[in-house]
């Protein structure tokens, strides 16, 4: 029999990256090889195996080293980390999201619930914020710890006429009227503009500050600026419309190729042609979109009865979902996904504001510093002093601009991060003509295909049956 103290001319222990398993296996196999499982325990704690030993493929091996001459056995199993919960905010107000208009039977939709206005109180809670869960940690086959990862706390994004209360847990709003969440997901509180009829040369151009609902159309040349949300009842004609928050269409865009609807949420439409849209989230449309130029920051969503994209340029940071891509013509489409242009320009802006708070700030700390060495001394006046005071509201205020600069640019980098997800979805069919652009890779469909999907994988676009 070998003893434990010779083991190692026949034995070696290899351990996971992870340190959460440890495998046995022959360096040199022997006939008449054998060993006890006390001499096979230790040997194992002199390779530093000292936590969760697998009792039985211990006994395994002792019984019939054999066997494992030329396979290795797991000898040894950690017990994982378990990962913290992130904190998360409960809104306690319907979002757009889920207001979901009905859709009838030829594919029109009834957008009438919609256009009903929600409104809060002054006072109301609006939202409750959730803290993170700590995690647990785990131990490798070593003894070592596994530290956990953390889950991250959740904050409000506070905007227009809200407020938090003093543990930061809960949301209120500080007037009546509806509530907006705008670019970069802020929750606000806006008054509300009603248009009774058509933006035309009775009304002339909207530009409130607040939430704008029109209960008729928007008549070409026109234009309607809000800094909440903007809901029209008819349709959108050749006119310009942005907004902050989300825009809600009843009646469709029809752009004849010129005005443009801009929003810095989602924009929701029954159809879209020949039309100018662009958004900073989502881009959601019941019956089609024809020969448009489409910007979505996230998705576009085009999976009603009809659910029709034909002609035009279509661009998505994350995915695009369609029942149809092209025509039997074969009309030219882009489909483009994984393009992220608005983002990336504003991760620019952010790096450049970080630049100049942090030269701000040097110079602000700089002149307290000189004022503070002033005070010291006992010369330090009342114009002086009350530039102290200023100079010292100044700086919270370039640490809060610092602060809130770096947590956008950390969300940024991480959609950024996952635009390897792009995806083109088609639920029904896709006909020669139209062309899929994931990132900087282009597929030219020649042939008509039925219920496939579009990603980029290993150099290339990949096409695939939906499941």
């Amino acid at each position: 029999m070998v003893e434990h103290l010779a083991l190692d001319r026949h034995l070696a222990v290899s351990f996971e990256a992870s340190k959460m398993s440890a495998h046995l296996r022959f360096v040199k196999p022997e006939e008449g090889f054998a060993c006890t499982e006390e001499s096979l325990r230790q040997f194992l704690n002199d390779q530093n195996v000292r936590f969760g030993l697998i009792d039985e493929a211990i006994g395994r091996f002792v019984a019939s080293p054999a066997s494992y001459f030329f396979e290795e056995i797991e000898v040894a199993r950690g017990i994982p980390a378990v990962d913290g919960q992130n904190g998360y905010i409960e809104f306690m107000f319907e979002k757009e999201d889920e207001a979901r208009p009905m859709e009838r039977e030829d594919g029109r939709v009834d957008y009438k619930e919609l256009i009903r206005l929600k409104n809060v109180g002054k006072g109301q809670l609006l939202a409750r914020r959730h803290p993170s869960r700590p995690g647990t940690p785990g131990t490798g086959v070593t003894g070592e710890e596994i530290v956990f990862k953390p889950g991250k706390e959740a904050r409000f994004k506070i905007g227009k006429n809200v407020v938090t209360d003093e543990n930061h847990t809960s949301l209120y709003a500080t007037i009546e009227g509806m509530v907006s969440r705008t670019d970069n997901g802020k929750i606000n509180v806006f008054t509300v503009y009603e248009v009774h009829g058509d933006v035309d040369y009775s009304s002339g151009n909207v530009d409130f500050v607040g939430t704008v609902v029109i209960r008729g159309s928007v008549l070409p040349g026109f234009r309607v600026k809000a800094a909440g949300d903007i809901r029209v009842q008819g349709g959108v004609e050749g006119a310009e419309l942005y907004a902050d928050g989300s825009i809600e269409i009843t009646g469709g865009v029809i752009g004849y190729h010129k005005g443009i609807v801009k929003a810095g949420m989602n924009v929701k439409s029954s159809f879209i042609q020949d039309g100018n849209v662009e958004a900073g989230e989502d881009i959601i449309v019941s019956q089609s979109i024809m020969h448009s130029e489409v910007r979505a920051g996230k998705n576009v969503i085009c999976s009603g009865t009809k659910g029709l994209i034909v002609g035009g340029h279509i661009q998505a940071g994350e995915g695009v979902t369609a029942r149809t891509i092209g025509n039997t013509m074969a009309t030219a489409t882009a489909i483009e996904v994984g393009v992220l242009p608005n983002l990336r320009n504003e991760l620019a802006d952010l790096h450049k504001r970080m630049r100049e708070t942090a030269d701000n700030m040097q110079k602000t700390t700089q002149a307290l510093g000189l004022l503070d060495q002033m005070a010291l001394a006992g010369t330090l006046g009342a114009d002086k002093l009350a530039l102290r005071a200023k100079l010292s509201v100044t700086k919270r205020q370039q640490e809060q601009e610092r602060s809130h600069c770096k947590e956008r640019i950390f969300e940024i980098e991480h959609i950024l991060e996952d635009t390897g997800r792009a995806r083109v979805v088609v639920n029904d069919t896709i006909y020669g003509g139209a062309k899929i652009v994931i990132g900087r890779y282009t597929k030219f469909m020649k042939e008509t295909s039925s219920r496939v999907s579009f990603q980029y994988l290993e150099g290339d676009i990949v096409m695939s049956a939906n499941r």
